[in-house]
Parts: C-alpha cells; sequence; structure tokens
C-alpha cells in the first residue's frame, strides 16, 4: 500500500502553506501578524468601466484610446476628487486579477487608464520618484506612463482638447455656457448612436447657469422651455416641481421598489461569480464566504449543476 497518496479529494495546501511560513519566520513570530484568508472588502470587487476590444488587430486613432488593447480598465473620479497613490495600487491590482482570474485573458492584453479632472501632481510624483516610471504628456491632458509590463496612461481631462474629447472634456461642475451650447447641438445627433440621458441629468444639475446662458446664445425670441424640450430635456426644476406633487405614499413605493431591485441585482450578481467559483473547484464554504451568501443559497447551485 503506498502509504504517500491521499485518501481522498484534493490535498488541501493552502493549511500547511501557512504553517509552513510561520515556521520559517518563528524568530520573527512578535514582529508579524498572520491573518488567514482575510477579505479585502465585504462588498465584490469591481471596476468602474471594462471596454473590450471586439477585434484585437483593430488600431484606435482616437487621442483617449490609442494603449487600448483587447480588454481595458478605466478608473474614474467625479470633480473634486483625485487619483490617490492607493488608487493607483488598488486598480492596478484589480488588472492583475482581472488576468488572473477571467479565462482566455492574457495579461499582455490589458491596460490601465485613469481619469481626473485636475492635475495628477501626486501620482505623477509617486510613479516617477518611488516606482522609477516616466510619465510623458502625449497629448493635452494625456500621461503615457512607460516602465510597466501594464500600458498606463493618466487623463486628465480639463485640459483635453475640446475640438476632440467636448463629452468627457465637459464632465465638470464648472461648464462654460460656450461648452453647454456645443453640448446641446451635438446632444440631438449624438442620442441616435448613444443614450446620454444620465449625462446630461448630471451636467444640468451641476450646471444650471451655463445652461441658461446657452439657452441666452441660442435664442432669446423662444422659451426656456422650448429650447430643451426640442433638445430632448427637460428642465431639472420642472422635474422637480413634478416630483413635488407626488403623494409621499407613491414615492415610499418606488423607493422600495428601486432598493428591492438593486439588492436583487446584487444577488444576481453574487450567484453568477458563486457558480464560476464553484466550476473552478472551489468548496462551498469559501465561496460562501468570498460572495457573502448563505452557505443553503451556495448548496443550491451545486444541487442544481
Amino acid at each position: 500500500m503506498d502509504t504517500n497518496k491521499p485518501r481522498s479529494g484534493k490535498i488541501r495546501w493552502r493549511p500547511a502553506f501557512i504553517q509552513a511560513l510561520r515556521m520559517e519566520l518563528i524568530e520573527y513570530k512578535n514582529s508579524f501578524h498572520f491573518k488567514y484568508e482575510y477579505r479585502l472588502t465585504n462588498e465584490l470587487l469591481r471596476v468602474d468601466l471594462l471596454i473590450l476590444k471586439k477585434f484585437r488587430d483593430l488600431v484606435i486613432d482616437k487621442n483617449i484610446a490609442r494603449i487600448f488593447r483587447s480588454d481595458n480598465i478605466l478608473e474614474f473620479k467625479s470633480p473634486g476628487d483625485y487619483l490617490s497613490v492607493k488608487d493607483f495600487l488598488k486598480v492596478y491590482a484589480y488588472a492583475c486579477l482581472y488576468a488572473a482570474i477571467t479565462p482566455g485573458i492574457e495579461f499582455s492584453g490589458v491596460t490601465l487608464t485613469l481619469v481626473e479632472q485636475r492635475h495628477p501632481r501626486r501620482l505623477i510624483s509617486y510613479l516617477t520618484g518611488e516606482r522609477g516610471y516616466g510619465v510623458e504628456e502625449t497629448g493635452p491632458g494625456i500621461y503615457t506612463v512607460s516602465g510597466d509590463y501594464l500600458p498606463i496612461q493618466i487623463i486628465e481631462t480639463k485640459r483635453l482638447p475640446a475640438g476632440e474629447n467636448l463629452w468627457l472634456k465637459s464632465l465638470t461642475n464648472d461648464l462654460e455656457g460656450g461648452a453647454a451650447r456645443a453640448i446641446l447641438e451635438g446632444r440631438k445627433e449624438a442620442t441616435r448612436e448613444v443614450p446620454l440621458s444620465a449625462y446630461m441629468d448630471v451636467l444640468l444639475r451641476a450646471n444650471p447657469e451655463a445652461f441658461m446662458e446657452a439657452w441666452n446664445m441660442a435664442n432669446s425670441t423662444r422659451t426656456f422651455e422650448e429650447v430643451f424640450t426640442e433638445a430632448g430635456i427637460i428642465p431639472q426644476w420642472i422635474e422637480r416641481g413634478i416630483e413635488q406633487g407626488l403623494e409621499r405614499g407613491i414615492e415610499q413605493g418606488l423607493e422600495r421598489g428601486i432598493e428591492q431591485g438593486i439588492e436583487q441585482g446584487k444577488e444576481e450578481k453574487a450567484l453568477a461569480i458563486a457558480r464560476n467559483l464553484l466550476a473552478k473547484g472551489w468548496t462551498v464554504k469559501d465561496v460562501a464566504e468570498t460572495t457573502d451568501l448563505s452557505l443553503e443559497k451556495v448548496r443550491s447551485l451545486v444541487i442544481d449543476s
């Protein structure tokens, strides 16, 4: 009888590795705090935006996307926020994790783009100083990072050329009337290809004065409502008046419906991830802890399969 063979199932190497490592570092046992299977977050990890190229050999000639390869991860900071060193490290780790756990993905096909409105002085200082990377402004507002295997760029939206990047550059809370007018003029044509309702809602709420100025510049003989209705936009103060006319009971019902929808969406995403992990050979317990699903829910997935 071969006593070296395991009795049943897979060999669980992880607990042995932890104990071996503690033994290797036994003389420093009071200098380290070992946390087993430490969870990085209570929520499912997610990136702001993942852009996948449908055709790998396609060459992109757009200034903000020239570095793009097959799988492109983007991190966006809203106006008033900024890209910190921790943000960079987090998103870089996400890129590595994405390449490691996604079937058919090669790390050589992943790129990383970080976007903010202000000049990323601290982040660039970190990259060029502590990391020893090169950072070159290869176009207005576009900083290409060299020295890493992973293609990386930082986009400072405030410096982007309005003629080429109107929509991204205008995602701000200090929009000027001329830019607001350009958006109104371009929106009608653009929405045939890309829905812009969320984009316009944000800009209207953040820049009401700019859009009032754009209305005055457009045509003073027509009413404000006529100009915005023609562009497919309902002014936010009209919306607010309608909302104030709703009864509180209806509002509460809508809120509950929205909350339930959000929770259902989260569970569906968690179930999809759980199925994927189970297919990779993860244990029911590990999957439950990773996805925050109950053991019963994960076991039901095993039975259903």
